[in-house]
């Protein structure tokens, strides 16, 4: 009986020691010594509320440049919105839009430019009179 009792006892501060971890640990043996896991030479970094709070930051700024990266190399995808009050504007028709060319101005422009490389490669057969004549 007197063992049936020990045993209990024994089981009892087993049970309090482990259900309150504040109280702290007395020992009467001298050679008894603890040994802090947080600042060993072998044990994980710890990490600062600014570097996890760093760390959050760089991995969303990651997962909005592969969103990016997957919009950009994927426009068959096309865009979705849950706003109803975003619409498409058209670039061409708004009053700030760049003057549209004329078929006419563009046949000038074609034109011109087709005269000035006429007139760079005759510069260049005039500066360079070793190049044969084709």
């Amino acid at each position: 009986r007197r063992m049936a009792l020990a045993d209990a006892a024994a089981l009892k501060r087993l049970a309090v020691d482990y259900m309150h971890p504040e109280l702290g640990v007395t020992t009467s043996d001298p050679t008894a010594i603890a040994r802090c896991y947080f600042d060993r030479a072998s044990a994980p970094e710890q990490e600062s509320f600014e570097e996890a709070e760093e760390r959050r930051m760089a991995l969303a700024d990651a997962a909005a440049l592969k969103r990016l990266a997957i919009d950009y190399a994927h426009p068959e995808l096309g865009v979705t919105t849950s706003d109803p009050t975003a619409i498409a504007r058209c670039y061409f028709d708004r009053a700030s839009a760049p003057e549209q060319e004329s078929f006419e101005e563009a046949e000038e422009r074609r034109m011109a430019l087709a005269d000035v490389a006429e007139l760079k490669r005759l510069a260049i057969d005039y500066a360079h009179p070793e190049l044969g004549v084709t």
